[in-house]
């Protein structure tokens, strides 16, 4: 424990600087461990001895660099002074965030699900883990050996496992299952699924971090708290989604770029240049962060221009990181981007636009002698009726969203096989829930009706009051710690509200609203809340009735959150799993050669065998007979392995031995909705049958 120097009680643990420590310590971890397992991933070694020799020390200079204190000499001045309020921090908020979240770990760990057979996202993370904690690199070998060599009645691709070049590539970007092999090498199966719950109460911390660094440490419990209760925050932290990482780096690199203005000199640097590589490093989890840092970078350049060394830092930070990622992208995910290369196209050069106009706007600002200029057009315009004019235009845009479903019905003729897949779902949901049949409807217009379901009205219109409030502060030349902070809020919430991009089931799309505009409305809302109870107070009223009011209003806030999240709060789905595919594990051989002959249980098991159970997995490929199956049969006896044919059916296996059934699973998943918040689940059943022919 560290002792406090300000003088308000030596021996006394100063509660600030433990509160803006604490909330950065995941964020510093999760840089430290990608900046180590994603070159070993990268040269083939990613083993638990190696990468966890080379952990320690990096993880201990993140830590000391992120962590030391903001003032000159390194442990003089105190760092509740980043935090905005007067007067020493007390405990209650520190106490009460760290409540709050291991509620919230609990609760999850309680809950969690066991998505590992492959029907959407998380299962598929979960196998891409699976593989990496067992093997150590990419891409995956088919063992085309073990069926008697390459014949054209087989494949060996599945969902979200292209086929390719010889190799099987598992799609979606690596930081992910980086970070869910840890809880492989540490528990199994079991510890990738629970790396997803200590991930989501990771993001519950950083979340009361930034809100403790931008609004006041004791408005961080209430913020912690309408984020960890909202539905999709249980969503994905109860499943190994993408998203939990990217929140956890976003917010942490957000708050060490705030505490680096209380920095000096190099260590401002240092802490900017963590920020930066921490924000940069969401691109390693998830391709589409491109387009949230890209205010990142033209924050760093203005800093730049204007002089100011941590731009630089920032900037290099942000560079370095996102490079890693479209490193490992377009070294290790190619199908994956090529998949996307309709959306990342253009995204790439929406990037290289703007790297090539931030690189001109500094280049204007430091060499041309133009500052002067902009600062005095800047004062013109706080002066002036911009400011007013940008607040009413934030509402309007909001109220805009608000009225879309009225003006526009969106649609999406299908382009491609996966499109044609969705159309179907989407009409299969349209049926279920006696809507009329349009599976081309993307429900995109309803995308500002969504975050009212989950944040609930009230959040919602104090979290237009806020960003309203702070565009008239940030142009008055005010508040400029929110610059960033507000600039990234508002383009990746324009752009997620105008084309959310997803499937529009939820609690499935959900995920969309997760990644940043949640929690960036609420962080507005939070905002919001703290400049009411500010007005208020002038008033006059005593402090015992505006802590009442403040209490009663965090509470009135959480009401319709809770209403809507409140049955999933209690619900457990996809349950089971794990039991169930352990035993079909055990009931191959050791020296099965597994072919699946029938679609589904191709797409949901083909990496579940050849990952979880090691064992080589193909399946017939389209226009394949019986007589083909059969020939491959005798391929793999001359191999000197055991053939197995699977299937979900006995009917389908049955024609080439007797069927012996190795998978039942009777379970709940999450429903779906199109048109109105989630809720509810739907049954889950699925069997696996295979029958073990001899040499004829």
């Amino acid at each position: 424990m560290e002792e406090s120097t300000d003088g308000h009680g030596a021996g006394t643990l100063d509660a600030g600087r433990l509160l803006v420590r604490m909330t950065v310590l995941p964020t510093l971890l999760l840089v430290a461990w990608l900046a180590v397992s994603l070159p070993l991933l990268a040269a083939g070694a990613l083993r638990p001895l190696p990468a966890l020799a080379l952990f320690v020390p990096v993880a201990a200079l993140v830590l000391w660099l992120g962590l030391r204190s903001a003032g000159p000499d390194g442990g003089g001045a105190p760092e509740r002074e980043s935090l905005p309020g007067r007067g020493p921090v007390p405990w209650w908020p520190v106490i009460a965030v760290l409540g709050i979240t291991a509620a919230f770990l609990v609760l999850q760990i309680v809950m969690s699900a066991e998505q590992i057979i492959v029907r959407r996202d998380p299962a598929s993370y979960v196998q891409f883990a699976t593989w990496l904690a067992g093997h150590g690199s990419l891409p995956i070998p088919p063992a085309e050996h073990a069926f008697g060599g390459p014949d054209a009645a087989l494949d060996y691709q599945s969902p979200a496992f292209y086929h390719e070049g010889g190799a099987i590539v598992p799609q979606f970007m690596a930081g992910l299952p980086l970070v869910l092999t840890l809880g492989g090498w540490a528990g199994g199966t079991q510890g990738i699924l629970l790396a997803a719950p200590l991930l989501g109460a990771c993001c519950v911390l950083a979340f009361a971090g930034l809100t403790a660094r931008l609004v006041g440490p004791r408005w961080a419990p209430a913020g912690a708290l309408l984020l960890a209760l909202t539905l999709p925050m249980l969503y994905v932290s109860r499943n190994t989604f993408s998203e939990p990482p990217a929140i956890v780096l976003l917010l942490g690199g957000l708050a060490l770029l705030h505490d680096s203005r209380r920095a000096e000199g190099r260590r401002a640097g240092q802490k900017a240049f963590l920020a930066g590589l921490a924000l940069g490093l969401i691109v390693l989890v998830r391709i589409d962060g491109l387009r949230d840092v890209l205010p990142v970078l033209v924050f760093a350049g203005l800093l730049a221009a204007l002089g100011r060394r941590t731009g630089w830092w920032l900037g290099g930070g942000l560079l370095l990181g996102a490079g890693a990622g479209l490193a490992e992208g377009f070294g290790l995910s190619r199908p994956y981007l090529t998949y996307l290369e309709a959306s990342l196209k253009p995204l790439l050069a929406i990037t290289a636009g703007t790297v090539a106009a931030t690189a001109v706007m500094v280049a204007a600002l430091r060499w041309d002698r133009t500052g002067p200029r902009v600062r005095r057009a800047a004062a013109a315009v706080a002066r002036g009726r911009l400011p007013g004019a940008a607040a009413v235009l934030t509402v309007l845009v909001l109220l805009g969203f608000a009225v879309r479903p009225l003006l526009q019905t969106v649609r999406r003729p299908p382009a491609t096989e996966d499109d044609e897949m969705n159309v179907r779902f989407i009409e299969t949901i349209q049926r279920i829930q006696d809507l009329p049949v349009d599976g081309t409807r993307q429900y995109s217009e309803l995308s500002l009706h969504w975050v009212a379901w989950y944040i609930g009205p009230p959040a919602l219109l104090f979290a237009a009051l806020g960003a309203a409030l702070l565009v008239r502060r940030l142009l008055r030349g005010r508040s400029t710690e929110w610059l960033l902070p507000y600039a990234m809020v508002v383009w990746t919430t324009t752009q997620v509200l105008l084309r959310p991009g997803i499937t529009p089931d939820h609690p499935w799309a959900s995920r969309r609203l997760i990644g940043l505009v949640i929690p960036g409305l609420l962080l507005f809302t939070v905002f919001a809340a703290a400049w009411t109870f500010r007005r208020v107070r002038r008033l006059g009223y005593s402090p015992r009735a505006m802590r009442a009011g403040a209490v009663t209003g965090v509470a009135l806030l959480l009401v319709p959150v809770v209403l809507t999240s409140g049955g999933y709060l209690v619900t457990r789905t996809e349950r089971h799993e794990v039991a169930a595919v352990e035993r079909m594990c055990g009931a191959l051989r050791p020296d099965a050669s597994v072919v699946v002959v029938e679609h589904s249980t191709a797409d949901r098991f083909l990496q579940v065998v050849r990952g979880m159970c090691g064992r080589p997995a193909a399946r017939t490929a389209a226009g394949a007979t019986p007589a083909d199956v059969r020939r491959v049969i005798g391929k793999v006896h001359d191999a000197g392995r055991r053939p197995v044919i699977m299937a979900a059916k006995p009917e389908q296996v049955a024609p080439y031995g007797p069927p012996s059934r190795i998978l039942r699973l009777d379970t709940r998943q999450d429903g779906r909705t199109l048109t109105e918040p989630p809720g509810g689940t739907w049954g889950l059943a699925m069997e696996v049958w295979i029958a073990e022919p001899g040499r004829s």
